[in-house]
């Protein structure tokens, strides 16, 4: 029998407010693997070339660093991180969310390194995305390093997922980050421990602060959707990145302003 990770009420949950808290997915020896693993990548020790982008690109102050380092599709260039624990008990787990028949749709690190202090825009990931027949779809983030309100933890607006996307627009440069109108008094904010994480839906609105501490806030991102509409995306050419790295578009006209 395949383990489960969840309760009914944790799904339940999630299905009622578009987020959860998973507590220590990871163990505290296999944090500290995927965080050597995390900067061989940051310090292009394993370099990604157009798979690495600056997520804040027009919204930070600093014009000699990234303002969030973005890299697409890790496990692209290191292979076996899809066999390692994080990517197999992440999979499992969004299978009970949102259903048996969830694959990995793809993968990414995103990085506020201390003091860039730029924040990743209030959005919903569905506007990034193909308008896809179904919508099912949970992304989880990890926290390899704590994550505070001041270093950049996630805020989520509970019940937003069971309404419409709201219209985005290019949060700074044109090719960057989206965004849309909401605040952080619509959210709530969750803090993680390293080894801990979230999942939310397409449709959830989140965002993060900026790091303004002296500490690294790295995180691991996986999206998961059901194995047929990631055969649909592929068909239509979106594949998150993994050949047109860096090309961010509005993909749906109903989500603009």
């Amino acid at each position: 029998m395949n383990k489960k990770y969840l309760s009914a009420e944790q799904i339940a949950f999630f299905n009622a407010n578009g987020y959860l808290t998973v507590e220590d997915i990871i163990t505290p020896d296999e944090i500290e693997h995927y965080k050597d693993i995390y900067n061989d990548f940051l310090s292009k020790k394993i370099d990604v070339g157009a798979n690495r982008s600056d997520l804040g690109d027009g919204l930070g102050k600093s014009k000699t660093r990234e303002s969030i380092t973005q890299i697409m599709w890790p496990s692209d260039f290191v292979k076996e991180l899809i066999d390692m624990p994080f990517h197999q008990r992440a999979l499992a787990i969004s299978r009970e969310l949102i259903g048996d028949d969830a694959e990995m749709d793809f993968d990414m690190l995103i990085n506020k390194a201390p003091n860039t202090n730029t924040i990743t825009p209030w959005h919903q990931d569905e506007a990034y995305w193909l308008n896809v027949p179904d919508k099912r779809a949970a992304s989880c983030w990890l926290a390899l390093d704590e994550a505070t309100v001041d270093n950049g933890c996630m805020w989520f607006v509970p019940g937003s997922n069971l309404k419409e996307v709201r219209p985005h627009r290019f949060a700074g440069k044109e090719g960057g980050a989206l965004t849309c109108n909401a605040t952080e008094n619509e959210g709530v904010y969750i803090e993680l421990k390293p080894g801990s994480c979230t999942f939310h839906q397409g449709r959830t609105l989140h965002y993060s602060r900026g790091n303004s501490t002296h500490t690294e806030r790295r995180a691991f991102i996986l999206n998961f959707r059901p194995a047929e509409m990631i055969k649909y995306e592929r068909e239509r050419g979106f594949d998150h990145g993994r050949n047109n790295a860096g090309d961010r578009k509005l993909k749906n006209d109903d989500f603009k302003d």
